[in-house]
């Protein structure tokens, strides 16, 4: 999710109850702490790309950083109390990243696997509108400000516990229509009935659209898995790819031979329904295999 729409998660939280000096501060600041790490774009994308919703996402922070908020606060309400409140919202952040395909290495540093729901996009507006309109209402009816709280609690239960019924459905659909090894479903912006998959087949993968209200599958893209090429092997040594594949779950590397220079184009499938390049490292390559340039682009 995005840092406004966890900031307003943890605004939300304040309107369950938690009125003591400094309880907002602590509860909206812990809710958009973990994403700290972005940090890491002054020194590249590709950098970026590697270490967000890492460390800072995984269960070692969740423990320690509440700890952090509660020694700096522990005067004003207490050492239990402040470390409670920022548990909470520090962990709403982590299980709101889980829901989303982009993944999150939520177990680091004990596990530094990406684990992910694939529920929700990066970015849900139903998400944000929703949890905005409980806090104008907690502002304009105080009385009314925690059973909106509670109300927008359930309902996120409710929103991401039905798309998980409908993803299960996508997938079911899917392996009755398309014959393959592996499926996976991943979510399309601003959409409930279509989702995005990628099925594989030994070398063979296909990738496109299922949607569940017209009953359809459409395939967008077959690719053909060749990592052989010895361009691709030599662009595997770069830094900006081996950050890429560090990310990627579903890489693909196609070569293009221009004059004297070889581009290798590494692109992340689960995004490739996006328009335009998204998700992809590019590294270019002289005719003596030299790096000219290489750079990853969101």
């Amino acid at each position: 999710m995005d840092p406004l729409t966890h900031a307003l998660s943890g605004a939300v939280i304040h309107q369950l109850g938690f009125k003591r000096k400094a309880a907002l501060f602590v509860l909206i600041f812990s809710a958009i702490a973990p994403d700290l790490d972005y940090i890491t774009r002054f020194w590249g994308t590709d950098i970026f790309l590697r270490y967000h919703r890492g460390i800072t996402h995984g269960v070692l922070a969740l423990v320690l950083f509440p700890a952090i908020m509660a020694f700096i606060f522990r005067k004003k309400g207490g050492f239990f109390y402040y470390y409670s409140i920022s548990f909470i919202a520090y962990g709403t952040h982590l299980l709101m990243d889980l829901t989303n395909q982009y993944g999150t290495r939520i177990l680091s540093p004990l596990d530094w696997n990406q684990y992910s729901l694939d529920l929700t996009f990066i970015i849900d507006p139903y998400i944000t509108v929703g949890l905005l309109l409980c806090i104008i209402i907690g502002k304009v009816n105080k009385r009314r400000a925690v059973a909106a709280a509670i109300c927008t609690v359930i309902l996120f239960a409710g929103y991401v516990g039905g798309r998980a019924y409908l993803q299960k459905e996508t997938k079911q659909f899917l392996k009755a229509k398309v014959d393959a090894n592996i499926y996976k479903v991943y979510p399309l912006p601003n959409d409930f009935l279509r989702w995005w998959f990628i099925t594989r087949s030994g070398n063979e993968i296909d990738t496109g659209f299922v949607d569940l209200f017209t009953k359809r599958v459409y395939i967008q893209d077959k690719y053909r898995m060749d990592n052989n090429d010895h361009a691709i092997l030599e662009s595997r040594k770069n830094r900006v790819v081996q950050n890429f594949l560090y990310f990627a779950r579903h890489p693909y590397a196609e070569v293009k031979r221009e004059n004297s220079k070889t581009i290798v184009i590494w692109k992340e499938l689960a995004y490739s329904f996006m328009a335009g390049e998204s998700f992809f490292a590019r590294v270019v390559m002289d005719k003596n295999g030299e790096v000219i340039e290489s750079y990853f682009e969101f």
